[in-house]
């Protein structure tokens, strides 16, 4: 996890530019370089670096002796560039997994390079030589990038969006800044003036593609067909191998542990793993909350099962409530249940930087998009509109639930790992009937639990545990998260306000009191950029007006206990 930052051909002076590359400082908290590129001296690269491998030659823009006309500045982790070292004879010069990305783009162009990428990341590749620059994202934008790119050839690129928008350029309006498509490359030509000109952006990976690097993969072959026993087995075999990839690390490796299903399944098997690899350090868990908050009891429970080390953090509505502004400022978006549930999650990720050493964090995102887990599957009026949820669900999670896990860690120089969201298994998931992957017995992720139930990674009562939102799980049943800061905002929001919100907010504009709220320190910080949310987080198929499933009816109708 780093920072990056990128300017081709700046009007203004680079050394003021530059102090928009400090914005993103968080992300790479062990080291900061800033370079001009030989020849285009209106061109630079800015790298916050947070040190996972490579300890002596991990510093960016990444250059090597044998290609001397290639830059490459890159936020991410490849899994898989010791295979193809291996299976392609490259001959690299660093232990840098990104490293790879220059060799393959060597052997075959960018479209080979970014397929053959099996990780997170978000890149710029410069290519003197050529003349070309080159952008890419990971398919589920895991990692962060955005950019912005003027009609008179001017672009800037960066891992969040506060660091572009306040760029100097030659124009009377503040240039547009865009989040760049996850599972796309573009292509630049670069000019001898240092401007640029987008030639193509290219669709490289969907979540339903099997990935082209799966041909280069080791793992072994998978049973084919469909019967119940035969897809388990595939998905505990895909699932642990998401898991053991992730691995990579030359610093602590912890894990976010909410309780639930997904991140005590994350939590299970990596600890498995780490024991089977002999690590030198126990499994260090956090879990938050406040008090008599279920996800507490239930991470307990896990933590004791697996044997981790347990960290629990608590906190209270005033602590939650006084980290909004700082919640909102890190996300770049006003979008509800994203601050809801991200407040929790930077309070744990500041507690886990200011009190242990573990900085490579794993965690549960991407489950419930793709194994049908929110609550209104249970109301999809057929299995194939529930398919075709997930999938839009998964498309849409860099701005969403991946954008809270990026952001909240990377606010505190963290790293994140989501296993759930691997290629090849999230490919295999999708390919699966659309019958197998709907709820079941009135249970969401039924597919997923069964897989699971005979090996005894959880208690039974967390792995048949039924879906709680992140934010929900914090609190008591007895009044929840949303509830408080709803009274809380209710306060500081007058009526007459939100009766003029549509004047003053045209786009997207906030429907409750807490939105409203919501909005006005979002455009406090990012003025007039409210088209980076392109629309709320809901839930279908119900008349929901608030996007908590605690207020579904799935909820509700629950026995009291």
């Amino acid at each position: 996890m780093c920072g990056i930052w990128a300017l081709f051909g700046s009007d203004e002076c680079l050394s003021v530019q530059c102090l928009s590359a400090m914005k993103i400082g968080h992300r790479g908290p062990d080291a900061f370089r800033f370079e001009n590129v030989n020849g285009f001296t209106n061109c630079c690269f800015g790298f916050h670096r947070l040190a996972i491998v490579d300890q002596l030659y991990g510093m960016q823009p990444l250059r090597v002796k044998k290609f001397p006309y290639l830059w490459l500045c890159y936020n991410g982790e490849i899994y898989n560039y010791t295979q193809l070292q291996k299976q392609l004879g490259f001959d690299y010069q660093t232990l840098v997994d990104g490293e790879v990305i220059l060799h393959l783009y060597n052997r075959g162009g960018i479209e080979q390079t970014a397929s053959l990428l099996d990780g997170v990341f978000a890149f710029i590749l410069l290519d003197t030589a050529n003349r070309k620059v080159f952008l890419g994202r990971d398919t589920y934008g895991v990692r962060p990038l955005f950019k912005v790119l003027t009609d008179d050839g001017f672009l800037g690129v960066c891992s969040e969006a506060k660091g572009l928008i306040s760029l100097k350029h030659s124009m009377s309006f503040p240039p547009k800044v865009d989040p760049f498509l996850p599972g796309h490359y573009e292509v630049l030509d670069l000019k001898a003036n240092g401007k640029v000109g987008s030639v193509e952006l290219v669709k490289f990976h969907g979540p339903k593609d099997k990935p082209l690097h799966a041909n280069y993969d080791t793992l072994q072959n998978l049973s084919s067909g469909f019967d119940i026993e035969t897809v388990k087995s595939n998905i505990r075999i895909l699932f642990e191998n998401a898991v053991r990839k992730r691995l990579m690390s030359h610093r602590r490796i912890g894990c976010l542990l909410s309780g639930g299903l997904d991140s005590s399944l994350v939590a299970a098997v990596l600890l498995k793993l780490m024991k089977e690899a002999d690590f030198p350090y126990p499994l260090q868990t956090f879990a938050i909350g406040m008090e008599d908050s279920p996800d507490l009891m239930a991470a307990r429970k896990v933590a004791a099962h697996i044997g981790s080390e347990h960290h629990e953090v608590s906190f209270n509505s005033e602590e939650g409530i006084q980290a909004l502004e700082d919640v909102i400022l890190c996300l770049e978006t006003y979008d509800i249940t994203t601050i809801r549930a991200s407040v929790g999650m930077y309070l744990v990720s500041k507690y886990i930087r200011k009190n242990t050493d573990s900085v490579v964090i794993f965690s549960g995102e991407g489950s419930d998009e793709l194994t049908q887990g929110y609550i209104y599957f249970h109301k999809a009026p057929t299995p194939e509109d529930a398919m075709e949820e997930s999938e839009r669900l998964l498309k849409e999670l860099y701005l969403f639930d991946v954008l809270r896990a990026d952001r909240t860690t990377a606010a505190h120089g963290l790293e994140l790992r989501v296993p759930f969201l691997d290629h090849r298994f999230t490919s295999y998931y999708l390919s699966l009937p659309a019958e197998l992957r709907i709820p079941k017995n009135g249970i969401e992720k039924h597919l997923l639990r069964e897989a699971f139930q005979d090996t005894n990674l959880l208690p039974k009562e967390i792995l048949w545990r039924p879906k709680e939102a992140f934010s929900d799980g914090l609190t008591s049943v007895k009044k929840s998260w949303f509830s408080m800061l709803q009274d809380y905002i209710d306060l500081q929001v007058e009526e007459s306000l939100l009766e003029k919100a549509v004047a003053k907010f045209p786009f997207n504009p906030p429907r409750t009191k807490e939105g409203y709220y919501y909005r006005q320190i979002f455009e406090k910080h990012y003025p007039g950029r409210s088209d980076w949310l392109p629309h709320y987080w809901m839930p279908r198929w119900i008349k929901a007006t608030d996007p908590s499933a605690r207020t579904l009816q799935h909820y509700k109708s629950a026995p009291k206990e």
